[in-house]
Parts: structure tokens; C-alpha cells; sequence
């Protein structure tokens, strides 16, 4: 009860705060101090180049320009605050400034610089100002060569003691493909404490969806459309076989109805984001909520098939209670891990913060695994020792599925965790796309292999539990008296004189068939 309540409080937490999107809104964020400068990140997206017409467009005047270009980045009503308790500090200061820095991704290694070699600044220092490098107080950066006019510096200005600096409005029309990253900075102590607010808004040429993520709407769409085919062939074969249907088949229905609700979520939700340019995180929450459960179910449906219910036990048994234990512990980490995700500002995640939150999922994820192999080698067992050929062909089968598809995960983290590693400036931000897609096509594979074994038919109920097929008639005679046999010349052996016991062998072995004298009667 106090993890559904923590859920909650998680869920609604996010709900209410900012999160990923391409219109970034500035309150209540802070100045970072890092060497000599007062740095905050306004955000960093990936965008596509604007049509040739639109990267015409000039910024002389923004109206013109914001019209007709269909990528850029736009100043919104940015305004920079002092604390009001600064007021008498600042009368004998002429003029402060803050400065935004706009660049592409390559051109990093323009902006700072060091005088004699030593460690890299941010701001101009003195020394560089002698050498003529730049001027003191200013944002060191050099004009790029391979994408003339970039990176971009702009300032807002406080005069004498004025208390609010405004950034003027403008629009940046998007000439060249890349990962663009915005920095707001000052390098004059005197500012400290200083707020910003107004917002940017960042456009690629379809739509407002950043540009990692803009791939994903037609994934999810081309997904959406997987699962109605597949829906459709589930639900037609339910409807032939109806009254064969099994216990497991319908949690198997639950799945893939899931599946469809999360998929449709998903490109709606991807749909309303890119024309809106922010999350609308009502059907986030949802989304994220239905493939949870989806997740959940598949993980719980596959580890009781592995255990044979249905097929090699008519129940659980005392397992039930440490399934259900492990279903729910595992929602609950998966449930708060996707909605952090999805609905928080990710860049506000500290690495050992996001940790906390990844390991716990891992780990109930290989506890799944395990329990999932162990139980199937005990299931396979059972179906060899009984000689059950049909049931056992289709849980090889299974087995099969699920040894590939472990070996793929395994392989795919690997990459996953190289793809992240080498690229830590986000320049193979145009494939990043296919990380958490691939997730979600490998789990729709492994629900189509399912499907296929465990369709329903008119045939489905010999797959089911026969409590007959497991009384081991060999097992239950060795509890009985053996019958006595007969010697050449007439007498009887037996291991008792108990004339009862020897009728009662006699009556057991022409039950079995092996008395020749009851034969020929």
C-alpha cells in the first residue's frame, strides 16, 4: 500500500513539473558555477536543415523570418531578473550583461580558449584581453569554418542599476542538420542570484517533435497497425474455437488488447507533441501506464506457461502468491522508472539518481529470467519422463524462442551500452531512435511466437491438463503385492501363504493383461 502511495505521489509530481519538449520554458532554474563563468543550459535538440526558401529567410525583420522558416530556434519574451536585495550593490556598476550562446554540436572546440596553454576558460580573462584575443568579460568563442556565421552570441544588457535585462526576440533560421546546444551565461560575479524567465521554441520542419525522437511517431504508427493484425488473427481464431479456449489464451488476449491500447497511446501522444511542441502528459501517463501492465502481464504469462500451468499443473499451487509478489514489485519499479523517463526533464537526473531507479528493474528483470529457465528445464523434464510427444514439441519450441530472444537482449544491451559510451556529445543523435525501438520489436516478436504455439483451435484442448496422462501406473502397482507364480510341476510360489493376497495379485494382473489363463478365458 505505501509503494502504490509513493507511485502516486511520483506520478503526480511529474505530472506537474516540465518536462521534455521543444518549447523549453525558463522559471526557477539557476546559474551553475563552473571555472570562471555562470553557466545554465537552455536545452539542446536535434534538427534538421530548413527547405533552401526558408534558410533564405533574413532575421532583419523576425515576423518575415518566423513565417517562413519551417526550422529554427525562437526567443520568446526572455528576461533576466537581479534579486531586488542587489540593488545597492550594483549603483556603482555601469552596465552587466548576459550572454546566450548558440552552436552545433561540431563546433564545440570554438567556444573557450586558454592564453598560455593552461586550463580552458569560459570567459575572456585578462590575459587573453592583452593578447587581443577577445574582450574582457565576454564569452571566448571563434567563428566556426565549416558553418560560416555559427556559433551565435547574443546579449541582454542591465544598464547602471537596472534590475530586469530583456533578450530581444528574434528568430534563427536552421541551415545545416545537427545536434544544437544553448547555453545562457555571465561572467560578472555581481549577478548572483540572477532569474530568468520567457521561453525558446525549437521547430523542425514537420513539427515540433525534437529531432531524436521525431522518427518514433511513424514507428509507433507502423506498430499500431502490427498489432491490429495481429489482433485481427488472434481474435478470429478465438472466435472459431471459442469454446476451447483456455485460461492462458485469455491472459494472452489481455497482452495483445494491452499492446494495442499502448501502441495507439503512444502515436497520439507522439502526434499531439509534435504539433503542439510540449508533452501533453495526460496520455504520456496513460501510455506509459498501459505498457507497464503490458510489460507485467507477458513477463508473468510467460513464467506460468514455463511452469506448465494450464498444461502440466491445473494450478500454481504455493507458487501463486510469490508470482503475484514479484508481478507487483516489478510494475511498481518499471511503472516509476518509465514515468521519470518520459515525463521528467531527464537532464535533471544525476547519474547515481538514475541508477537508483535502473537497477532496481534490472534486477527483478534477471529474476524473471532465472525463474523462467529454471522452471521450463523442469517442465521439459516432466513432458520427456511421461513421453507427452505433442506437449513437449511445442515447449522446445518455446524454449527455443526464448533462448533467441535472451541472446539477442544480451547482445543488444552490449551495443546499447557501446552506442552511449562513444557517442557522448549526441552526435548519432539521428539514430538514437533505435534504441527503445528495438525493445519494443523484439517483445512483439516474442507475443507473435506465443501466439502461433498456443493459438486457440479446435484441436487446443489436448494441450491442456489431463490429470490421466500423469498417473504412473508402473509407480502405483509397486505399492501392490506381487501375484504368485506358477512352478513346472504345479506347486505355488509366493512370498506369502496369504491365499487373499494371491486373489487379490490374480485380479491385478488380469487387470493388466499379462495372465495368460485369464486370456484365454
Amino acid at each position: 500500500m505505501a509503494a502504490a502511495r509513493l507511485l502516486l505521489a511520483v506520478a503526480l509530481a511529474l505530472l506537474l513539473r516540465p518536462g521534455d519538449a521543444s518549447v523549453h520554458e525558463y522559471r526557477g532554474l539557476a546559474f551553475a558555477n563552473k571555472g570562471n563563468a555562470f553557466i545554465l543550459h537552455a536545452g539542446s535538440e536535434g534538427l534538421y536543415a530548413a527547405s533552401p526558401a526558408s534558410a533564405n529567410a533574413t532575421a532583419e525583420d523576425e515576423e518575415d523570418a518566423a513565417a517562413a522558416a519551417d526550422a529554427f530556434i525562437r526567443f520568446d519574451k526572455i528576461t533576466f531578473r537581479r534579486p531586488e536585495d542587489a540593488t545597492d550593490s550594483v549603483k556603482e556598476t555601469t552596465s552587466a550583461k548576459v550572454q546566450v550562446l548558440v552552436f552545433e554540436i561540431e563546433d564545440r572546440e570554438m567556444i573557450g580558449g586558454s592564453a598560455y596553454g593552461g586550463q580552458k576558460a569560459i570567459c575572456c580573462t585578462s590575459d587573453l584581453a592583452k593578447l587581443g584575443a577577445c574582450t574582457e568579460g565576454s564569452v571566448i568563442y571563434r567563428p566556426s569554418q565549416v558553418n560560416p556565421g555559427w556559433p551565435k552570441l547574443f546579449v541582454a544588457s542591465f544598464d547602471g542599476s537596472d534590475l530586469i535585462a530583456t533578450l530581444p526576440s528574434r528568430t534563427i533560421p536552421i541551415t545545416k542538420t545537427g545536434m544544437y546546444n544553448m547555453y545562457f551565461i555571465h561572467c560578472d560575479p555581481s549577478l548572483a542570484g540572477l532569474e530568468i524567465e520567457g521561453k525558446t521554441i525549437w521547430k523542425n520542419p514537420d513539427g515540433y517533435l525534437p529531432g531524436r525522437m521525431a522518427p518514433l511517431k511513424n514507428f509507433f504508427g507502423l506498430m499500431s497497425f502490427a498489432f491490429v493484425i495481429l489482433g485481427i488473427y488472434w481474435f478470429y481464431q478465438y472466435m472459431k474455437s471459442w469454446r476451447e479456449v483456455l485460461p492462458l489464451q485469455n491472459c494472452i488476449t489481455l497482452v495483445i488488447t494491452l499492446g494495442m491500447l499502448e501502441m495507439a497511446l503512444w502515436y497520439f501522444e507522439y502526434a499531439e507533441f509534435n504539433e503542439t511542441g510540449v508533452r501533453p502528459k495526460g496520455i504520456t501517463f496513460w501510455a506509459v501506464t498501459f505498457g507497464t501492465v503490458k510489460r507485467t502481464a507477458a513477463e508473468v504469462i510467460v513464467l506460468i506457461v514455463s511452469m506448465g500451468y494450464g498444461v502440466v499443473t491445473p494450478t500454481l499451487g504455493g507458487l501463486t502468491s510469490k508470482v503475484v509478489m514479484l508481478g507487483g514489485t516489478f510494475f511498481l519499479a518499471t511503472e516509476t522508472l518509465e514515468l521519470v523517463e518520459n515525463l521528467g526533464a531527464v537532464n535533471d537526473l544525476s547519474g547515481k539518481a538514475r541508477l537508483f531507479l535502473v537497477y532496481p528493474v534490472a534486477i527483478l528483470d534477471a529474476a524473471f529470467v532465472i525463474w523462467i529457465f529454471i522452471s521450463l528445464a523442469k517442465t521439459i523434464g516432466k513432458l520427456q519422463a511421461r513421453r507427452l510427444l505433442a506437449k513437449l514439441e511445442i515447449y522446445r519450441k518455446f524454449a527455443i524462442a526464448l533462448i533467441v530472444s535472451v541472446l539477442v537482449s544480451v547482445g543488444w544491451i552490449g551495443y546499447e551500452i557501446y552506442f552511449k559510451s562513444t557517442d557522448v556529445f549526441n552526435e548519432r543523435w539521428q539514430y538514437a531512435w533505435i534504441i527503445p525501438a528495438f525493445w519494443h520489436v523484439l517483445s512483439f516478436s516474442l507475443l507473435c511466437v506465443i501466439c502461433y504455439l498456443w493459438a486457440p483451435s479446435q484441436n487446443t484442448m489436448r494441450f491442456a491438463y489431463d490429470a490421466s496422462e500423469f498417473f504412473d501406473r508402473k509407480d502405483n502397482l509397486s505399492l501392490i503385492r506381487p501375484a504368485p507364480s506358477a512352478s513346472k510341476n504345479g506347486w505355488s510360489l509366493s512370498s506369502t501363504p496369504d491365499e487373499k493376497s494371491t486373489k487379490n495379485a490374480s485380479t491385478v494382473t488380469s487387470f493388466d493383461g499379462d495372465d495368460e489363463e485369464n486370456k484365454r478365458e
